[in-house]
């Protein structure tokens, strides 16, 4: 089992989840972030820690669509290893419906 971000990430992109991830798992893209499904320990630490609440088992049924995404995306985007800056919108598009289709495939900065 692994962990899974999902789409309420999209434009939050908050990186708290970065911060207490033992193996750094995650990966920065221009606005959300990936977990690799192959690093993830299945520790669960990420989950509470994420204000945006996009991270989830990936045994759960609101991961399943992300799964594939995250590891399509881990192997193609940075790594990241330590908290960055937030979105200025990020609580404008916290928990906003349909932010799949503004999704964006351009790696970002670790």
């Amino acid at each position: 089992m692994t962990y899974v971000v999902t789409e309420n990430c999209i434009r939050c992109k908050y990186m708290d989840c970065v911060e207490v991830c033992p193996v750094d798992c995650f990966y920065v893209g221009e606005n959300m972030l990936v977990i690799h499904p192959d690093e993830c320990i299945d520790c669960g630490v990420c989950e509470p820690e994420c204000p945006a609440e996009a991270i989830f088992p990936d045994s759960d049924d609101r991961a399943a669509e992300w799964a594939e995404l995250n590891r399509t995306y881990a192997q193609q985007w940075p790594n990241i290893t330590r908290k960055g800056e937030a979105p200025a919108d990020a609580e404008e598009w916290n928990g906003k419906p349909d932010k799949k289709a503004l999704f964006d495939p351009a790696p970002g900065t670790a």
